[in-house]
């Protein structure tokens, strides 16, 4: 098997980790000690890009630095425990070491928020690289030598273009199926679930 083909990268938000729950009560929260309205709801579901991109949506350009770092402070005492794992995330990471492979995951999300996520749920990739958005991922799939790239947004599969790693999309997050495969997703699945045994087709075809 070609080495890029052995590690496997994954976005974190509505690919590994359900983080509506977590992220609307920060929002919430946040809102709260600012007195400043956030539609939380709103904001959830269109997770994906980085968080000044949301923030831009309640409060003046100039504020946007400051609430960003006050919600990323507020963010470990509210939304970590508040998150579950997306269902199938530890049975994708798990497939990709029994196929001998190395498992990466490649956010936007504030790296040491992302770090506590994945400690908390007890999933345990090989590498966290966080704060990279869209094509800024292909950064960190490149250095990790990435032949596959996993995501739900169509900026995952930007990403993974620009990196040359095959693009598998999960339907899990905002983007529909229809909008990934537009976007250039070689692969959509409806979640993680199918993705061990689409794994088990991949690893043959490149070997």
């Amino acid at each position: 098997m070609a080495h890029m083909a052995l590690t496997v990268g994954f976005d974190l938000d509505m690919t590994l980790i359900d983080s509506r729950p977590g992220i609307r009560a920060c929002y919430q929260a946040l809102s709260e000690r600012t007195g400043t309205y956030i539609d939380a709801d709103l904001a959830v579901t269109r997770l994906g890009p980085p968080l000044p991109e949301e923030l831009v949506n309640w409060f003046p350009a100039e504020e946007i630095p400051a609430m960003a770092d006050l919600y990323r402070a507020m963010y470990p005492a509210i939304a970590i425990t508040a998150t579950p794992a997306m269902t199938g995330a530890r049975e994708a990471i798990a497939a990709v070491r029994e196929a001998g492979g190395r498992a990466i995951v490649v956010t936007a999300k504030y790296e040491p928020n992302a770090k506590l996520h994945l400690a908390h749920l007890r999933i345990e990739p090989d590498a966290v690289i966080g704060d990279l958005w869209a094509e800024q991922k292909a950064e960190a799939l490149r250095e990790h030598d990435a032949g596959v790239y996993v995501g739900d947004h169509v900026g995952d599969v930007r990403g993974a273009r620009t990196a040359g790693a095959l693009s598998v999309a999960v339907a899990t997050g905002p983007c529909p199926e229809e909008e990934l495969r537009a976007a250039g997703a070689d692969v959509v699945l409806t979640d993680l679930t199918e993705f061990p045994r689409w794994l088990s087709d991949y690893r043959p075809a490149r070997a």
